[in-house]
């Protein structure tokens, strides 16, 4: 009788094939930690640090003075509470409406969710353009508003298409015994179908955050009051003019100046830290979406 042989990838490899494949794993995990790691030396690195030159992987003289400048003068504080308050309130009215609209496309019998699904495609296949958008921003008098940044991708096409196809694979049956229960749809989304689906809510939630927190170019073409930007917008100004807007408002005359690098590192750090403190709290529900959406039965 013929042994049955395994797949090949499922046969265990052998010790000098291991050895290569964790040799693999760490220089591809040391070539993406390596920008990271160089982006926080330089934030805390001294002027002497700088001017040395060379790569910097460890500050021989950390000091903080870099993230006391950008801080003092309150443009990167505000422009901080402006994207924080932007991202809870954008990502929980992106996700009200889509939770919303996707399920009521998601169960049979509502009138119209046909053609509304067919729309939500069509956008979904052919966006309006950036000119067409802004008239309409202007004509709706958002400009110069935080509304500008909410409003026009309230509903994410894919997120969308993606919560609905979550919402119909809960089964019926749970649907049907709680209607013979008393309960209404309202009642039936609020107590069955979201608790099911806490996993791809996670997700969603985490798309449109991630995309409120990282958007500088809406901010670019509709807010003309500095007070207003977020955290990106002013990165990129210190990221293309060095310390022009820290010259103004956030560095003492009085004071030695930090290089313009240091600067520039140290808001980086500041623009990407509450993404990294959030994400490691929604990556189990994160994995969790992941896997049951690939399995079935």
């Amino acid at each position: 009788m013929a042994t049955q042989r395994l797949a090949p990838w499922m046969e265990r490899s052998s010790r000098p094939a291991r050895l290569g494949k964790g040799l693999l794993l760490l220089a591809l995990a040391i070539v993406m930690l390596f920008p990271f790691v160089y982006v926080v030396a330089v934030s805390f690195s001294s002027y002497q640090d700088v001017v040395r030159g060379g790569m910097i992987l460890y500050p021989a003289n950390p000091t903080l003075e870099a993230y006391r400048t950008i801080l003092r003068g309150g443009i990167v504080t505000g422009a901080m509470r402006v994207s924080v308050g932007l991202t809870l309130v954008g990502t929980l009215v992106n996700m009200v409406l889509t939770v919303l609209l996707a399920y009521g496309l998601s169960r049979p019998g509502v009138i119209g969710a046909r053609a509304v699904l067919v729309m939500v495609l069509f956008t979904f296949l052919f966006s309006p353009g950036l000119i067409p958008t802004y008239l309409v921003v202007r004509e709706l008098g958002l400009l110069n508003t935080y509304g500008s940044l909410v409003l026009p991708g309230a509903i994410s096409a894919f997120n969308l298409i993606v919560l609905r196809s979550f919402f119909m694979s809960v089964p019926l049956e749970l649907v049907d015994s709680a209607r013979i229960d008393g309960a209404s749809d309202p009642g039936i989304l609020w107590h069955l179908t979201l608790p099911l689906s806490k996993a791809a809510l996670a997700v969603i939630a985490l798309f449109y955050g991630v995309g409120h927190w990282n958007d500088f170019f809406a901010a670019t073409l509709y807010l003309s009051d500095h007070g207003k930007w977020p955290v990106q917008l002013v990165l990129r100004q210190y990221v293309l003019q060095g310390t022009a807007l820290a010259s103004a408002a956030d560095i003492d005359a009085n004071m030695p100046r930090p290089p313009a690098h240091t600067l520039q590192m140290a808001i980086v750090v500041l623009a990407t830290l509450l993404m990294l403190v959030v994400y490691p709290f929604l990556q189990r529900y994160c994995t969790k979406g992941v896997l049951t959406g690939a399995i079935k039965g």
